[in-house]
């Protein structure tokens, strides 16, 4: 009788279950410790800045001086443009107490800390949220989302779990999000989080039943709606066929902040359904970005030369479809309203709890 193979004994795999599981943890407390490293490195690059210029008398423009002087002596850094220099600055003017540095903030990634000290004023409030995303391991999308939402607000009574000292799980957007940032190593690279597709999904569900409740004309055709085109898999997060306009509409939901890319890959959604679905007698089909905020210039700019009908939510759709088909669609305010009204993301034990 032959011997069993190594892989196919327990023993073998018991083996491979205790190695993946150390891998994790590795990928993670390194994603950690180079994220630590590098924030404390740019509060004292910022505590720097601020001492120099409140002792020396020097003007904002030292700023790009030193930012020139960085660059060229590290020129493989990407952190040390003027506008990051002046995140640092106000970094080390928001934590002037080092101990809730090196406790709290320096946990979590250098994007958190930045969006954080841009939206939320209150420093009671910004620490408070702060521990929140380290508690939970909330991605960026997911901490301004709660920020939008003013959990705070809601919730700053309530009892809060501490893991500050714990291993963050694997699974966590903030531990995926830490290994993500540019300045870790290749190996340390995963997917995105079950727990910002479960907030998506939630989001995607309402936006369906909100467009269905309106009965302006659209007809669900599905969610995550599976597309092949050159041999590789798309899927499309909502299709509608609006029986009065007598055209598909793509709908994409971004989790963040518009971004130029977006428009492109709207363009070929479009495209896509125009060539695979549209029949003879349907009019072209319609694209809406929907995003959780704006910028009106990058938006214009996106759409400018685009031929197809797409609209961005969260911009105006005045230019980018034509006059008959505008009472037709819901319109930006209405669309802006939902995305700021969905109870479900105010809670993520909540949707987690109901998706």
């Amino acid at each position: 009788m032959a011997a069993l193979l190594p892989s196919q004994s327990p023993e073998y795999e018991a083996l491979i279950t205790h190695l993946k599981d150390r891998i994790r943890q590795a990928r993670v407390q390194s994603a950690l410790a180079v994220n630590r490293e590098l924030v404390v490195l740019y509060w004292h690059i910022g505590r720097e800045i601020l001492q120099r210029q409140v002792e020396q008398g020097w003007g904002s423009k030292v700023i790009d001086r030193i930012a020139q002087d960085l660059r060229q002596t590290f020129p493989e850094m990407k952190g040390f443009s003027p506008r990051n220099l002046h995140y640092m600055r106000a970094f080390a003017e928001t934590y002037t107490d080092e101990s809730i540095l090196q406790q709290v903030v320096a946990n979590l990634p250098w994007g958190h800390n930045v969006r954080l000290m841009e939206a939320v004023k209150d420093p009671e409030a910004r620490l408070w949220y702060a521990k929140q995303a380290i508690d939970h391991g909330w991605s960026r999308n997911i901490l301004m989302t709660q920020i939008d939402q003013q959990l705070y607000g809601q919730q700053k009574s309530s009892a809060i779990t501490n893991f500050e000292r714990t291993l963050p799980d694997v699974q966590s957007d903030l531990a995926r999000e830490l290994v993500k940032n540019s300045y870790t190593f290749d190996f340390l690279a995963i997917a995105t989080d079950a727990q910002e597709r479960d907030v998506q999904k939630a989001l995607v569900d309402h936006i369906r039943d909100f467009l269905l409740e309106l009965g302006v004309g659209f007809a669900f055709v599905g969610s995550q709606y599976y597309l092949q085109v050159g041999g590789e898999d798309f899927y499309i997060d909502l299709l509608f066929y609006h029986l009065k306009l007598r055209c598909f509409v793509v709908i994409d939901l971004k989790m963040g902040d518009f971004q130029p890319e977006f428009s492109g890959k709207m363009n070929f959604y479009v495209s896509a359904v125009d060539d695979l679905l549209r029949h003879g007698d349907d009019r072209p089909t319609i694209g809406m970005i929907l995003c959780r905020s704006k910028n009106k210039a990058i938006a214009e700019y996106a759409l400018r030369d685009l031929q197809k009908p797409i609209g961005i939510s969260t911009h105006r759709t005045a230019k980018e479809l034509p006059d008959p088909l505008k009472p037709e669609l819901p319109s930006v305010a209405q669309l802006e309203q939902e995305l700021n009204n969905v109870d479900v993301l105010t809670d993520p034990a909540h949707h987690r709890n109901h998706v």
